[in-house]
């Protein structure tokens, strides 16, 4: 029996285009690190951190755990030089980031249909970003408030694609993975879920499609949709 809502962060409760957003995002992070890091060699060096940090399969370390030895390693840097500018901008500057957003009020409809019906909820969002960032991202949202638990790269142990972090998820939420909806709006890194044995749900107004691997939802529909069925118990959440 379906017992706990999973939803994506960006471009499903959070309306966006991920790409312009990441874009601008290390846009304007860049300046706060500029004197130890100029802009050509940062950019890179995350990228290619947070592709170590997608890729581990080491249960042992937390995402954050990699990312950081991985860009310590990389630009010859020490934490102390680093991290505290890192942290300055997501309290200081992350939070203006808002404006590259599109908010909408069915997501904490949406959210409260879910509670309303019984189901826990929790946001599935890939872990790859500090607790700060995520936090801040829900309450743009306008769902904070209502979520059980959220994936932060401070305690998770795996990222998108990866099958073991939807078991990671359904282990935090004490429940299996076939009691378990994920839903979202990438194919690839959400419905990939649908391998581990939880039921799918693609939210289709800012739906990313790779091509492959291939994955065929359980269901899907636009966030308004997404609304009716779960009020309505349609598919997936029907009782």
């Amino acid at each position: 029996m379906l017992k706990v809502c999973c939803f994506d962060l960006d471009g499903t409760l959070l309306p966006m285009d991920t790409e312009a957003f990441i874009a601008q995002y290390l846009k304007e992070l860049a300046p706060y690190v500029a004197h130890v890091l100029p802009p050509d060699k940062l950019v890179p060096l995350i990228w290619d951190a947070t592709k170590t940090m997608i890729a581990n399969q080491d249960e042992t370390l937390t995402n954050e755990r990699v990312f950081e030895k991985r860009f310590l390693a990389q630009s010859g840097l020490k934490k102390e030089e680093i991290w505290p500018l890192f942290d300055r901008f997501y309290a200081e500057r992350f939070p203006t980031l808002k404006k590259y957003v599109e908010p909408s009020p069915l997501s904490r409809q949406v959210v409260e249909a879910a509670l309303d019906r019984g189901y826990r909820v929790a946001v599935a969002t890939n872990p790859v970003f500090p607790e700060a960032a995520i936090r801040e991202r829900m309450r743009w949202a306008e769902v904070e408030d209502l979520v059980e638990w959220v994936s932060v790269y401070e305690e998770t142990h795996f990222c998108k694609p990866q099958p073991g972090y939807y078991r990671e998820v359904a282990k935090e939420m004490d429940v299996g993975p076939e009691e378990c909806v994920m839903i979202g709006n990438d194919v690839q890194e959400d419905m990939v879920a649908g391998t581990v044995g939880m039921k799918t749900y693609l939210v289709t107004d800012y739906r990313i499609d790779r091509g492959e691997p291939a994955y065929t939802p359980d269901q899907e529909g636009t966030l308004e949709q997404l609304l009716t069925d779960i009020r309505e118990g349609n598919g997936v959440f029907e009782r």
